[in-house]
Parts: C-alpha cells; structure tokens; sequence
C-alpha cells in the first residue's frame, strides 16, 4: 500500500508565534504559503516546503498596514518602499490629506503646499485617476497600495481661484472626476482643511463629494480643520458630513494640538464613542508628540519647538532647529519661518499623555503620517511600526503585543476594505512581517530620522520575500490595491 502523497507549499515559517491579527492571542504553529496566498496554519512538521524559514523565537504576524501615508510618488522613485518595508510594512494607503498625485497635470513651476510634499509639477502627470493606477501595474513597487483621491487635487483641477467655495458647475466637474476614481478602484475621498487649497471649502461642498464617494461605496478620511482650541467644531463637521453622505469616516492622525489642549483626549476619545453609537467612524495616531508638515507661520507659535524639515530658499537649513536658525538670522522665528517657505518643518506640538491615551483606545489604527521627500524627515518615516510594538506595548505594557499587531492589520484592512488582508488565515494573501519580540525597536531619531528599526527578520508581499536580514532582495509583488478587489 503506497504512502498518501504530502502536500507541498512553497515557503514554510516553521516553530514561530503567530499572532494573526484579529487581536487573538498568540499560538505557536507553523504557516505555509503557495503562491500568493496563505495555504495552512498549524503543526505543518510532516509538509514538504520549497524553503523553510525558522521561525523559533519569532513573531510570524500579518504585515502591517500603513493607513496614513504621502507615499504616492516614493511608489515610483523608491520601488522597495525601502523606509517602509524596513519596519514590516507591506501595504501603503495614499492620498491622504487632501493630497493625491493624481489626477491632476500641473503646469506651474512648482506645485503650491502642501502638494509639494509629493513632489515637483512634472510628477502630477496623470489626468485620470485610473492612469495613476495602471501605471503602478506596468511598474510595481515591493509593497501594496490602496488610494484616497484628495480633494487639494481636486479643487486645484477643476478651480482657478481655491480661496473661495466651489461653485455648482465647479463642483459638479470635482463629482466626476470623483466617480471615476471609484470606478477605477479609489478606497475614498480625503480632505486636509487645514491647508490653503482646501481651507475655503465649505461643509455642503464637502458633502457633495463625500456623497459620490458613498454611492461608489467609499469612505471619507479627513485631516480636520482644527486639532487645536476649536477641535470640537472641527469634529461636529466631520461627523455631520459622514451622516449626511451616508459613508464611513476616518478622522487622520487624531492629536490635541497646542499646549492649552493638552490632556483633552479624554474629552474627544468620549465623542468618539458616542459617535460610534449613530455612525461608522475610526481614526489613526502615530506614536510620537510632534507632528511635520510644510512650513506654516501660524503654527510657529503653537510649538515647543520646530525643526526644519527642508527649505527651497535655503536648504542648508533642513534638520536644524527654528530657533537657532532665527538667532543666525537675526530675527524672530516666525520672520524665519516666512523666509523659508516653502519648506517643511516638524512641530512638538502634542503631550505624551494624550498620545498615550489615544494609541490605547481600542479603536485607534496606526497610521505614520511620514514625508519620503523631505530631506530630513519626521522619524515616524522610518520608526512608527516597531516603536509602537517594542516602546510601546513592549516596554510601556500600553497595551498587549497582540492589540498593537490588530491596530496595524486586521483593524485597517477592515476600516479600509482591504480584501483577505491584515489577517493570518488560510486563503488570505501571504503579507508576512516575522519579528524579534524582544528586540523590535525604532532606531530613528529626530536627529538621525533614517536609521533602519532593528529586529524585523523577514518581510514578503504576496508570498515573495522582498528583505530578509535587513536586505532587500528586488522582488517587486506589490500590487495597487482596488476597492472590493482582491
């Protein structure tokens, strides 16, 4: 009597910890892989496997889902997404903040901020939104992306004066153009009114759009007006335009600004939760106490302290400090602010007790917020992942190891629709980040920001390895990401 042939996978993580995602706790198995999908999970001992990775001592854990990025150009000029997959990550939401690289065709010099954080004029090329996309299929990149259209690129399309509401005709042009990039695959729509493009936007405008997105079964995700003295109005607004389009809503890098807000997280959290009761809503924080956007003057003020992220005036400026830079000037740091502009600069702006308090909110997603393109940036670029596990739940005990790893997985890719991903099952798509629980930290620092974290062993997208050991190996299996698509 002949033995039954054993099934083969092609890569097998043998004798790991597998924490799965869905903030179950931690079991040691092994989890085999075959092709672009996660094929069995369990005692795999007797399974024959094209290449065995030893997993002993090791976290085997989906990989982690970057819901808060500017990564829409870093998919073309770095293809290995290399300040990303460095920390696990293996899937990059876009566009957030308003801020898509397409569609839009810019023939200014330079593009006005804050879409300068994506790049220079001849990077917005794309006239259609589903032309971005396709030119992410003919030239992948390592890790997946899923897509927000902004609505900064939106206004600049279809307006020629952004300092005012949209009109109905105008508005209309902005509602196509929306419902062509749900079509092509968008997850949703963002706002970041905050910033000069968007700022004049009135809520029903908002609405309009947001409403397209729904129809086309997307989502709003919002870097809100204020996260200073007027945050409450700032989120009476957007819990009022995700009920009134009927559509999910996202609240981006949820903070409480300013050193007169400081400790109102317990405040805002407590709305969060009553929202929850009448509507769908999440949010996403990173893990540190300063923020980094382009230099804005009104912001000065607000901050402990600014670090010049870059400056086209004067680039010999970037990492430096605001007011060293205005002490050699002679001026005052605001009067050197405007001299710098545009530019970049990180702003300590928030309490570590309010950070604290939102990352262990239950329903908070982890998002970096990082800027690929400044030439000193935040250290969240290159450290969010492994600081909230190793600091984190690690060190600190914020929360379990398995909660950090839901925050960063399963939580997202159900926020965002992200098909059979953020989750270790079988059938799910092989998105793997294996790790050293008890070494996995950040490395970078604001005065080194591009220091590779340490202790992640293996990442791999869609069943191909993409580094290993701190290395990349070239493959590329990342995919753009349409909404509802596998």
């Amino acid at each position: 009597m002949s033995e039954t042939p054993q099934i083969a996978c092609d890569i097998l993580f043998a004798g790991g910890d597998v924490i799965d995602g869905t903030g179950a706790a931690r079991v040691q198995a092994d989890v085999a892989v075959t092709g672009d999908r996660i094929t069995a999970i369990g005692d795999l001992s007797e399974l024959r496997a094209g290449r065995k990775v030893d997993a002993r001592g090791r976290v085997v854990a989906p990989g982690f889902i970057d819901v808060h990025t500017h990564d829409d150009n870093l998919l073309f000029r770095d293809a290995n997404m290399t300040p990303k997959t460095s920390q696990g990550v293996t899937t990059v939401v876009v566009g957030n903040c308003g801020i898509s690289l397409a569609p839009l065709i810019l023939h200014s010099d330079a593009p006005p901020p804050p879409l300068d954080l994506l790049g220079g004029s001849t990077d917005y090329r794309f006239e259609r939104f589903g032309d971005y996309l396709d030119a992410l299929d003919e030239t992948p990149a390592a890790a997946n992306a899923a897509f927000l259209i902004g609505h900064s690129t939106l206004r600049l399309g279809a307006m020629s004066d952004v300092e005012r509401g949209a009109t109905a005709g105008e508005i209309d042009a902005m509602a196509k153009v929306v419902e062509e990039a749900m079509k092509s695959g968008a997850t949703g729509f963002s706002t970041g009114l905050i910033y000069a493009p968007n700022k004049a936007a009135p809520t029903d405008e908002i609405v309009a759009l947001a409403q397209v997105t729904s129809d086309g079964g997307g989502i709003y995700v919002t870097h809100m007006r204020n996260e200073g003295v007027d945050i409450d109005k700032s989120l009476d607004e957007t819990f009022e335009i995700g009920q009134r389009a009927n559509l999910p809503i996202v609240v981006s890098h949820h903070k409480c600004a300013g050193k007169e807000n400081h400790g109102r997280s317990a405040e805002t959290l407590a709305r969060f939760d009553n929202a929850r009761g009448v509507q769908k809503v999440g949010l996403d924080v990173y893990p540190y106490t300063a923020g980094s956007t382009v230099i804005m003057v009104e912001m000065v003020d607000a901050a402990a302290r600014v670090i010049i992220t870059w400056s086209d005036s004067r680039p010999e400026f970037a990492g430096r400090d605001l007011s060293d830079i205005a002490a050699k000037l002679g001026c005052t740091e605001r009067d050197a602010a405007a001299q710098l502009i545009p530019g970049g600069a990180i702003y300590f702006l928030m309490d570590e007790a309010d950070v604290q308090r939102i990352l262990a909110y239950p329903h908070s997603m982890i998002g970096s917020d990082g800027l690929p393109h400044d030439k000193h940036p935040h250290p969240r670029l290159w450290g969010t992942f492994p600081r909230v596990l190793g600091h984190y739940a690690r060190d600190l005990r914020l929360f379990t190891l398995e909660d950090a790893v839901h925050r960063m997985t399963g939580l997202s890719a159900e926020q965002f629709g992200l098909k059979d991903r953020g989750v270790l099952c079988e059938g799910a798509f092989a998105d793997i980040a294996m790790f050293n629980p008890e070494t996995v930290i950040d490395s970078s620092t604001f005065e080194n920001p591009t220091t590779p974290a340490a202790g992640i062993d293996v990442v791999m997208v869609n069943g191909q390895v993409i580094r290993e050991d701190g290395r990349v190996t070239g493959a590329r299996p990342g995919r753009a990401l349409r909404r509802n698509r596998a």
